[in-house]
């Protein structure tokens, strides 16, 4: 069961980080003239302006066409790609020795195969995420040999009230 997890987890990773995506919804996702003025959508919104802003965050897509989340891992900051094809979340080395996390290279496996072959890693528990004042704590992640940036997955974006993509912006609250 744990290794078909982790193949969904694999797969799902290189789907993500290969392939720009969007979804269309019929959700109105322009906020008011003034709001937009006040606040870039490439910037994410501090606490007091999420809350002005119905408590929604918008990302922008970077060139890369990928989204990306400046949050507090562990109270620590780290820059995760947003990753909705990915079950679970999943840090580099680097990512998560910053954020407390204990890091055996030893303790590594398979955990599932990728585009580019097996997956190496091993499963962690995550104290807590935050992004933009939203946070989720005791998540399952997986800390991911050889991965270059670390991806905010399910495990928190599902706890999160919705997680909304409209051309070039993701809408989390």
């Amino acid at each position: 069961m744990k290794g078909a997890l982790f193949l969904v987890i694999a797969g799902g990773l290189a789907i993500g980080l290969a392939t720009p995506f969007e979804h269309v919804s019929d959700a109105p996702v322009e906020p008011p003239k003034a709001e937009k003025a006040a606040k870039p959508a490439s910037r994410p919104a501090t606490p007091q302006q999420a809350a002005r802003w119905g408590g929604e965050t918008r990302l922008a897509r970077e060139a890369n066409g990928h989204f990306y989340a400046a949050a507090q891992v562990n109270g620590q900051p780290i820059r995760l790609v947003v990753d909705t094809g990915a079950s679970t979340v999943a840090l580099t080395q680097e990512d998560a020795r910053r954020a407390g996390i204990m890091v055996d290279p030893a303790r590594f496996a398979v955990i599932g195969t990728g585009a580019s072959g097996p997956v190496r890693g091993h499963p962690v528990t995550i104290s807590r995420i935050a992004v933009d004042g939203r946070e989720v704590r005791n998540l399952d992640g997986v800390v991911l040999e050889g991965l270059e940036v670390s991806l905010l997955g399910q495990t928190y974006l599902s706890r999160l009230e919705e997680v909304r993509m409209s051309g070039s912006e993701m809408i989390l609250r």
